[in-house]
């Protein structure tokens, strides 16, 4: 069986009792965990192990959380206060885990579904944004890294355009896969509005509201936006339910098989920030 299971962000003891309830055997079954796999939770190097140990039963995608950590790792940026990932750079295995983590996806298709962290721009079909995610696992995998992580925090561009180049082309990439929430009706992006979906600004829509999507129709898995909670639609999940802010961490069935929702409750209880 296949299950598509939100963010985790370090609460390894919830991830525990999902995979438990489920009866996951790494032999047999798949999870696709959709990103921020560890900070602001209790257990982020723990979380790290887990997922690990599973092999190839276990595909992660990259959060903003998580690409956050590797910044640090490479000097760029300082831990904010309510990270948790001290472990993880205090580790004697410390390089092992950043390399495993770099080596992490950035969007997946299978099973019908595209995967990726936060979401979709209106101009991009699915081609396009798989494309663009191997783009940015190549850079986060070479030896530009580092160099891309001195340029990565900023919100510039919030339009696509498909002559972008660099710098500048896999940021507008990494906005979109790991930090998208909302775009205005004409799709460019949002990146300051982080309340629900019902509570944006005149002029902005949801990234899967809006008119002219290119990948309407293409079912899309995501999870970053925990003010947003559960949509099980045909053609969306969304599936951050704000496990580390005391919320439930959720899993999803798609392999086929009877849909089912699977959700456990979380003891952890961060203040969002």
């Amino acid at each position: 069986m296949d299950y598509l299971i939100g963010d985790v962000q370090g609460c390894c003891d919830p991830l525990d009792k999902l995979l438990a309830q489920v009866g996951f055997t790494p032999s047999r079954d798949r999870i696709y965990v959709l990103g921020d796999l560890v900070n602001r939770g209790p257990k982020s190097l723990e979380t790290l192990r887990r997922l690990r140990s599973f092999g190839d039963a276990a595909v992660c995608l990259l959060g903003n959380h998580d690409l956050s950590l590797l910044a640090v790792a490479h000097g760029v940026r300082k831990l904010h206060k309510g990270d948790t990932v001290q472990e993880i750079l205090q580790s004697p295995e410390r390089e092992a885990w950043l390399e495993w983590i770099s080596h992490r996806r950035m969007a997946v298709q299978e099973h019908g579904w595209l995967m990726v962290h936060a979401g979709v721009v209106p101009q991009w079909d699915a081609a396009t944004t798989l494309q663009l995610a191997g783009e940015l696992e190549r850079c986060l995998q070479g030896p530009e890294a580092g160099d891309f992580f001195h340029a990565m925090f900023s919100n510039e561009p919030l339009r696509w355009d498909a002559a972008l180049t660099g710098h500048r082309r896999l940021r507008f990439a990494t906005n979109v896969l790991t930090r998208i929430r909302f775009v205005t009706t004409d799709g460019a992006l949002d990146l300051e509005t982080k309340e629900g979906a019902g509570a944006a600004p005149a002029g902005l829509v949801p990234w899967f509201e809006a008119p002219g999507r290119l990948t309407q129709g293409v079912p899309i898995a995501f999870g970053h936006w925990s003010t947003l909670g559960l949509i099980d639609r045909p053609d969306l999940l969304s599936l951050d339910t704000g496990c580390v802010w005391g919320g439930r961490l959720t899993a999803v069935r798609v392999d086929g098989g009877r849909r089912e929702v699977i959700q456990v409750e979380c003891e952890q209880a961060q203040r969002p920030g």
